[in-house]
């Protein structure tokens, strides 16, 4: 299956963990060992169930779910630090990457993750995929994340593309609900991969 691009797309966006890298299998790890501390048994399904949102406001959300009062800064840093000293193993998603390079310079591209943009830019930097990208819009620049279209809003203002004319690239359900709030196409990039968990 050759993934390519809808002929109506004027500018094209990404999400990154696990859709330009593989890097989910590493997060899930990382959240997995960082919940364990607190007594949260940090399954695939939770995991899945939360993919895409933020470091922080996961940590939130777990407080809810099993009613516990753990300070989102303590345990996201835990988590992201683990992550970070791991990152390095992930690999590129060569049918997304095959997209990148087809048509870089050719239509306008994006990055729009829910990560921070430190590690964004060192995602990409460490498959080599960080001069494809002038546009990264992350955690830190917008004030709601998906499923809020808000991400991906920001990616069209800033290439200066109409949402309609924009297609979306996503592996999390979060994010393909905001590209289509957005009104954008969105492509599923998991039919192009084997998703695997680290479990």
């Amino acid at each position: 299956m050759v993934l390519d691009i809808d002929p109506k797309a004027k500018g094209l966006i990404f999400d990154l963990d696990g859709t330009i890298s593989d890097t989910m299998p590493i997060h899930f790890v990382a959240w997995r060992n960082a919940a364990a501390r607190y007594d949260i048994d940090f399954t695939v399904e939770l995991f899945n169930a939360l993919a895409g949102i933020p470091l922080y406001p996961t940590v939130e959300k777990l407080n809810e779910l099993f009613n516990k009062n753990i300070d989102p800064q303590e345990m996201g840093d835990a988590k992201e630090e683990e992550y970070e000293s791991n990152m390095h193993l992930a690999k590129p998603i060569e049918p997304v990457v095959d997209v990148i390079r087809k048509f870089h310079g050719k239509l306008p591209m994006a990055v729009g993750t829910g990560g921070l943009k430190r590690l964004a830019k060192k995602t990409l930097e460490l498959i080599d995929l960080d001069q494809y990208f002038d546009i990264i819009v992350a955690y830190e620049d917008v004030k709601n994340y998906k499923p809020h279209p808000e991400t991906f809003l920001r990616c069209a203002e800033l290439m200066g593309v109409s949402p309609s004319l924009c297609q979306v690239f996503e592996d999390g359900v979060l994010g393909m609900k905001a590209a289509k709030t957005a009104g954008m196409m969105v492509v599923d990039v998991t039919k192009y991969y084997n998703v695997t968990t680290g479990k």
